[in-house]
């Protein structure tokens, strides 16, 4: 799966007084699982909406799936969306909901009764498809809005906080689910939880202030190819022996997190290789508790922040 899903160009939106977007310029690519990351009020929200035609830019560009800004008839049943306070009518029951929102995009009804089956088995919640909306719990419910994302197997997907409110185990089960959907479909995910994202996305957007400040693949934005992290059990006697058993790299000592921060360019061969050089000069002078590869994205996020 090749080019591009989605790409939005210098798009504003104002609310009020505020400016929802302020010339956010993004692209999604085919395949992809993008994460937003950002403050509350930053625009991702706004973004998501806007993309899925809930909402109108005050000026900028929308490209969805090569068809322009999103529109029923040429996009109708290729792109789902779950907004964060999402709810469904409490009387019906979850199959019911799915089976008609399955019908307006047009399915088939064998074809709608099986993807609605499908996609709530995804979710967990095969045994309660028959159970009204109103018994379900908060975590139940969310994970039913998830489940319409997928009826119908769209090829864009924009999660708004998917995973809030659901218990670990579930959590999990939903995670391994969207992970699944890697090079299958194009899925936007924002979450305040930076662990989620850096386990579910291939790339991810800083957005601050109405605007996408940085947007890389993962690896790129956490240099999970060009930094390894030691943590050893004492420091090192011998920094200079460490520095000639792999000279391209630069060390750094970090005494209160005992740990040494060793970066050096991809083209060295990884991490991987890195270790080959590193860890047997290491292991003569202390132990080696962990070896961690990169930044978290908690931390890319937060330096990012404080530099722009």
């Amino acid at each position: 799966m090749t080019g591009t899903a989605i790409v939005t160009r210098s798009l504003s939106k104002r609310r009020g007084r505020h400016k929802a977007l302020d010339g956010f310029t993004l692209t999604v690519p085919r395949g992809a699982v993008m994460g937003l990351v950002g403050a509350n009020g930053a625009g991702k929200t706004t973004w998501m909406m806007t993309v899925a035609g809930f909402l109108r830019p005050d000026s900028g560009e929308i490209d969805v799936l090569g068809g322009g800004p999103f529109n029923a008839e040429r996009h109708g049943g290729r792109l789902a969306i779950l907004p964060q306070d999402s709810e469904l009518p409490l009387e019906v029951s979850p199959r019911a909901a799915l089976y008609r929102f399955g019908r307006i995009q047009g399915l088939s009804r064998a074809a709608a009764c099986k993807s609605v089956d499908d996609a709530l088995a995804a979710v967990n919640l095969g045994a309660r498809a028959s159970a009204p909306v109103r018994t379900l719990s908060h975590g139940m419910r969310k994970r039913v809005m998830v489940a319409q994302c997928f009826v119908g197997q769209p090829e864009v997907v924009l999660l708004d906080e998917p995973l809030n409110g659901l218990d670990p185990i579930e959590a999990d089960r939903l995670r391994r689910f969207i992970l699944a959907q890697r090079g299958r479909k194009t899925v936007v995910v924002s979450s305040h939880n930076l662990k989620d994202v850096e386990r579910l996305c291939t790339h991810v957007a800083f957005v601050e202030q109405g605007r996408v400040v940085r947007v890389d693949t993962l690896s790129s934005i956490t240099h999970g190819t060009d930094r390894a992290v030691y943590r050893l059990a004492a420091e090192p006697t011998d920094h200079a022996s460490l520095s000639a058993a792999f000279p391209e790299a630069t060390l750094e000592w970090r005494a209160e997190e005992r740990a040494l921060v060793c970066t050096f360019a991809a083209s060295e061969g990884g991490v991987a290789a890195a270790n080959r050089r590193m860890l047997p000069a290491l292991l003569a002078q202390t132990d080696v508790i962990s070896v961690e590869t990169g930044l978290s994205l908690e931390e890319a996020f937060l330096s990012s922040a404080r530099t722009s």
